[in-house]
């Protein structure tokens, strides 16, 4: 199936090959924002609750080998594709797919533009990459989660903002509704009321907004809706819905321009 903007399930992206494995997948793609706002405590903040967050993985006997993680930042370094710890580079043959038993998260540093943009398509063509592959060669795997952080405005190269954004929304929708993926947008730290406005439009319903830079506590939430998925226990995830103390603060939605 074509996706519109992001090319086929499938898709060549340069002689990429995956590891074989036992049983159902579920693909997670990490896309972060790493720009220089995010400079000093947040960062800090993000890189760790990523280390602490990827060891809970490696630890879980149901979820270290299901889930597959591959992280896209944009920001410091322009947009990068991450297989673990280091740069993925086409050259190197291997998808940035990794079993969690393998994710252990990059040190990343902030600094640059907000190239979100650019960063979700290159995140959701490789999403539509690994799907294909897996249904190629026979493997089943549970519908992609794919897991948007950013604490600002996108812009383009020079830094200014852009509404290149708004040529996602269709797509986005499509995929949704097609069950090509399910998508999540979290602001996070002071995001403007234009930030805000980006998120409710890429994604209805499937957005929130966090005081302040909470990201321990919304990584584990993130496993906790995981587990739902595999388990099978619901269909609305516990992202997109009032969940019980300690993290229902984080998620009581703001009206955007709040």
């Amino acid at each position: 199936m074509a996706f519109p903007g992001f090319g086929a399930e499938g898709e060549d992206l340069g002689e990429i090959s995956y590891e074989a494995g036992i049983g159902q997948r579920l693909p997670l793609m990490l896309c972060l924002d790493t720009s220089g706002s995010m400079k000093g405590a947040p960062i800090a903040a993000l890189n760790e609750a990523l280390a602490g967050w990827s060891a809970e993985l490696r630890y879980d006997v149901q979820l270290k080998t299901t889930v597959q993680v591959a992280m896209v930042t944009f920001g410091h370094g322009g947009v990068q594709v991450w297989q673990g710890r280091e740069p993925w580079s086409s050259a190197s043959g291997a998808a940035p797919f990794v079993p969690a038993s393998e994710f252990y998260p990059p040190q990343l540093a902030a600094g640059g533009v907000t190239l979100l943009t650019e960063a979700l398509e290159l995140a959701l063509r490789h999403v539509y990459a690994y799907k294909g592959w897996l249904k190629g060669h026979g493997y089943t795997y549970y519908r992609p989660l794919v897991f948007l952080l950013t604490d600002g405005i996108p812009t383009d190269a020079n830094g200014r903002e852009s509404a290149s954004w708004q040529r996602l929304v269709p797509d986005l929708a499509a995929g949704r509704r097609d069950n090509g993926f399910e998508f999540y947008a979290i602001g996070v730290g002071n995001l403007t009321p234009q930030g805000e406005q980006v998120l409710s439009t890429l994604v209805p319903g499937g957005f929130r907004i966090l005081g302040g830079f909470p990201f321990r506590s919304l990584l584990r939430l993130l496993s906790a809706t995981i587990e739902k998925v595999v388990e099978g226990s619901g269909e609305a995830p516990l992202l997109t819905q009032p969940v019980a103390d300690p993290f229902e603060d984080f998620f009581r939605q703001r009206p955007a321009g709040e």
